[in-house]
């Protein structure tokens, strides 16, 4: 076997996951971009889309762990955001054409009231300039044109939010929420209640699911691995990005059952998923637990 088709089987081999701080200016598709060419895997796809404005942590699954997007990317989500108040956007952020202003004659303490009220599930409306779909064509694209938006809203979870700063007529707040937040809508509806007009002029992703900024490598810094072919210091294990879940380590003839679709027989008082992880600590699975017959079915499998 020639070295460049070993180096090639290495590569098909490789599945982890790379976090990256995306920096301003870029798409996340142009990172997913970036990741293809220097990895020379073309397998790979970020889990949560942040926006050419917005910075901060961007998970990338490289590889077989491809097939753990679904679950990566519901996982919950942490911003801090800089919120302008006193005018409202067409957009909901700085981008956008300003279409009210008002003058801000709030104090910190009804910001902070108000921002409470925030705190829960709610229902929230996505941005008229958003990817999300109205029959077939993309939102932003009909918003462009001129066409009528009619969004219907969606429940989220917004577990916290936390003012750090308060600048008038700029705010900085911390928000801990659930998949499939908007951020810009919230400031829009937080100036909306507010009566003064808000929108979002700043945004930094600093958690997603299980990994943080301190997990995450600056571009430029990975561009230079990609270059000095060091980059692999950077991957992540598969199996960590859903560490949250309970993991069940397989013997050797587990691992061969599950990776042939096969059962498995659990320990009493399972969990009713989990990640089957090898010996060696490869993510071999996900497992769900059948309580009938006490045994792991392996529902996504993903070596073989």
């Amino acid at each position: 076997m020639s070295e460049m088709n070993e180096m090639d089987l290495k590569k098909n081999a490789i599945s982890g996951v790379l976090v990256i701080d995306k920096p301003t200016g870029l798409t996340s598709h142009d990172v997913v971009q970036i990741v293809r060419r220097g990895t020379n895997i073309r397998r790979a796809g970020h889990t949560g889309t942040l926006d050419p404005r917005a910075s901060g942590v961007l998970v990338i699954l490289l590889g077989p762990a491809v097939r753990l997007s679904e679950y990566v990317s519901a996982s919950d989500k942490r911003y801090q955001a800089i919120i302008q108040l006193g005018s409202s956007t067409d957009t909901y952020d700085a981008e956008g054409r300003i279409i009210s202003t008002s003058p801000v004659e709030i104090t910190e303490t009804e910001f902070e009231e108000t921002l409470r009220q925030f705190v829960g599930i709610i229902e929230q409306t996505p941005p008229p300039y958003s990817a999300v779909k109205v029959k077939g064509k993309k939102a932003y694209e009909m918003a462009r044109k001129g066409e009528e938006v009619d969004l219907a809203p969606r429940t989220i979870h917004v577990y916290s939010l936390e003012l750090l700063e308060w600048a008038p007529p700029e705010a900085v707040i911390d928000i801990y929420c659930s998949s499939g937040t908007y951020v810009r809508s919230l400031a829009h509806a937080l100036g909306e209640k507010l009566g003064c007009g808000a929108h979002l002029i700043g945004l930094r992703r600093t958690k997603s699911g299980q990994f943080t900024l301190r997990d995450a490598v600056p571009l430029p810094k990975l561009r230079e691995a990609f270059e000095t072919g060091t980059w692999y210091q950077y991957l992540i294990p598969a199996a960590e990005a859903l560490s949250d879940w309970p993991a069940v380590e397989l013997t050797h003839e587990e691992v061969e059952a599950v990776r042939h679709g096969n059962r498995v027989t659990a320990t009493p008082d399972s969990p009713n998923q989990a990640r089957g992880i090898s010996e060696q600590g490869e993510l071999v699975a996900l497992l769900t637990l059948d309580p009938k017959s006490n045994e792991w079915q392996p529902t996504k499998v993903f070596f073989s």
